[in-house]
């Protein structure tokens, strides 16, 4: 075995990665960008070195700098982690050169499975069932349009090096095929220095189900059963489980053997993922060969009980596979929900920010938590906007997802926007929940079909949250009295009486809170050993106690509630409590709008415009593309909110542009 490793990410694959290492006595080695000094992954490592600027190119994209500082540690292997150099034969190569031991499959694998065209041909004549494609070298324009033709309506153009939903496009109609081209192509450019495509055969309410296999260098192979993934928004994954609903143990041991078939195609060695999708009947397809670890690894490890980055380390380290395939086996269910600081109201437009406050839930015995911050860190533009991943485990779907649901339920991050009450959402709707009992409700469409249930507008506040608010809001009042208090020279003044007393007024205290477009009234009058509190819906007696920081115990009306209030600098609150979220302002915050008098149009967040599409002067239509603008590997469009004339464009291709920042300007034609 190893005695000293690097790890070439960043994150919570970094963390997790370090976690397994430490575990088995090996030293870590941890490298990170000028953005990332102080991260995390930096201080749970032995050893940390700087390896360049912010953007992933000149720092965890530089495979020459990560090979000098393994040299220079001593480090005897790099685990790639996913993502930047995991699936770069390149690099591989690069540390085999440099005599150190790259975790992960040979590069003529990664080359075989990198190209998704090279890949289908290769799965063929192995055997693997494919989707009816064109995976051709040839990618002339008119010839992608007309094997799309030949193919038939709807189809999907995907990246030949791609991954992530990036460079990935559906097209239900003849004449919205080449503008999808275009943009599949930037985007596959842009994110994988190649813009060459394949296209497909576009499944209608397909799943999205994979198996993890594993190879060592002495000929032996296994799988750990699959994953659905299915649960995706911009063709990205963001709830996992294993193992897939309705799955019978006939097909699963059909799926692993084609998987096997696959991996045995190509000389695999270390952990991979044959990613196939399945039709309404059950016929499943081969997709992609992951060669790398994935991000949705823990859920088989939780119904496995295997160790998958240990594993990887003691393949690489030349040992054979710990256990074969008679002896593996899955035990009950576990899912896996990301958390990403996004914001699911506006597209999951990436957001960026500071975490003022982090609180996870603690129940080891059945939730675990990837993570790779912590409060006080900032979540960028310059990495994918991942916070966390929560994994729960039960021993059937049901106990499973109510063990997901009370995890969602109490992870508390304020700060910033995320997806964690949309993730809640989907964890509790019926198509989702009833996935255990009818699989046909399970698909990649899940949540564009079920949009209006999903994205409805956001619930006001109740009473109970405004109580809270109102309820810290006087333990704060009362906790700088007590200060003043303590600090006065007439210990006898009744100024420095802590309970409300006031002379000639009336002892009350009112509180206004913006919630959303809501603006709402609180009043608490002093009552003896509490506050009677005026409601917008009803009135109730309520006592509260401060525990800690931001913990706040409450009675109304004889109902105990623990929750937490946080406090933001420009002084806001955001109240967790029991099955809520909300944040409140002590006025409505300005927003800046795609749209404002004049035509302004700007940014929706930090990034740099990749694409101008129009000149100044140039006559547009309502709807047109104007500019793409990139960020956290991204494509956002920016569109023209009405018919009328460019009258001015202060930015070219290339630059950054801060969120909020002026773009374009149109002005009326008559103008």
């Amino acid at each position: 075995m190893f005695e000293k490793i690097l790890i070439a990410n960043r994150g919570e694959i970094a963390v997790r990665i370090a976690r397994t290492a430490k575990h088995l006595g090996i030293r870590t080695v941890a490298v990170y960008s000028e953005a990332d000094a102080g991260a995390m992954h930096t201080q749970v490592c032995d050893e940390a070195y700087l390896i360049g600027a912010a953007a992933a190119r000149d720092s965890y994209l530089h495979g020459e700098r990560i090979i000098q500082v393994a040299r220079r540690t001593g480090a005897q292997a790099i685990h790639p982690g996913y993502g930047f150099l995991s699936e770069n034969a390149g690099f591989a190569r690069s540390c085999d050169a440099a005599g150190i031991v790259f975790v992960g499959p040979p590069a003529a694998a990664i080359e075989a499975m990198g190209s998704k065209s090279a890949a289908k041909t290769l799965m063929e004549q192995a055997g693997v069932p494919l989707v009816p494609g064109y995976h051709g070298d040839d990618q002339d324009d008119a010839l992608l349009e007309a094997e799309a033709g030949r193919i038939g309506y709807p189809v999907l153009i995907k990246a030949v090096a791609g991954g992530g939903g990036k460079g990935m496009r559906i097209v239900e109609r003849p004449d919205a095929f080449r503008t999808a081209l275009d943009a599949a192509r930037r985007e596959a450019s842009s994110s994988f220095g190649d813009d060459r495509v394949l296209v497909e055969k576009y499944l209608v309410r397909p799943r999205h189900v994979e198996v993890q296999v594993f190879a060592d260098r002495q000929g032996g192979y296994v799988h750990l059963f699959e994953r659905d993934c299915s649960v995706q928004r911009r063709h990205q994954k963001i709830i996992e489980e294993a193992p897939a609903p309705g799955i019978t143990e006939a097909r699963r041991g059909e799926m692993g053997e084609v998987a096997l078939a696959a991996a045995r195609a190509v000389g695999y060695v270390g952990a991979g993922t044959v990613e196939f999708i399945v039709d309404a009947g059950g016929r499943f397809y081969f997709m992609e060969m992951n060669t790398r670890l994935q991000v949705e690894h823990p859920v088989t490890e939780m119904i496995t009980g295997v160790d998958l980055v240990e594993w990887q380390l003691r393949v690489a380290a030349g040992e054979p596979l710990p256990l074969q395939q008679a002896a593996l086996e899955h035990r009950g269910h576990a899912f896996e929900a990301r958390v990403y600081a996004e914001d699911p109201a506006r597209e999951f437009m990436p957001a960026t920010g500071t975490i003022t406050h982090l609180r996870q839930p603690d129940d080891p015995a059945h939730v675990r938590i990837d993570s790779g911050v912590r409060a006080g860190d900032e979540i960028g533009i310059h990495y994918d906007p991942m916070i966390a991943k929560l994994i729960a485990w039960d021993v059937d779907r049901a106990a499973a997802l109510r063990r997901l649901r009370g995890a969602l339920s109490g992870y508390e991050l304020a700060g910033l926007k995320t997806n964690v009450a949309f993730l809640l959402g989907v964890a509790s709707h019926p198509a989702f929940a009833g996935a255990g009992d009818d699989a046909s409700t399970l698909d990649t469409g899940l949540i564009e079909r079920h949009r209006q249930e999903l994205f409805a507008e956001p619930q006001p506040a109740s009473d109970t949250v405004l109580a809270l608010a109102a309820l810290s809001e006087l333990l704060q009042i009362a906790a700088k009295a007590g200060r003043a208090a303590v600090n006065g020279d007439d210990r006898h003044s009744p100024w420095r009486r802590t309970d409300g007393w006031r002379l000639n007024e009336d002892n009350h205290h009112q509180f206004v809170f913006t919630d959303n477009d809501r603006r709402v009234c609180v009043t608490a009058h002093y009552r003896d050993g509490g506050f009677l509190l005026e409601l917008p819906d009803s009135e109730v007696f309520a006592r509260a106690a401060l525990d800690g920081d931001d913990r706040v115990v409450a009675d109304l009306d004889g109902a105990r509630i623990n929750a937490t209030v946080v406090y933001e600098a420009d002084g806001a609150l955001t109240v967790f409590a029991p099955g809520a979220c909300h944040r409140l302002e002590p006025e409505r915050a300005t927003t800046v709008e795609d749209e404002q008098p004049g035509g302004l149009l700007v940014s929706p967040l930090p990034g740099n415009v990749a694409q101008v599409l129009v000149e100044e002067g140039q006559q547009v239509r309502k709807g047109q593309a104007l500019m793409i603008v990139e960020a956290m590997k991204m494509e956002h469009t920016i569109s023209a909110p009405r018919a009328g004339l460019v009258a001015r464009i202060y930015f070219s291709a290339g630059e950054q542009v801060a969120e909020g920042t002026q773009l374009l300007a149109i002005e009326d034609e008559t103008k």
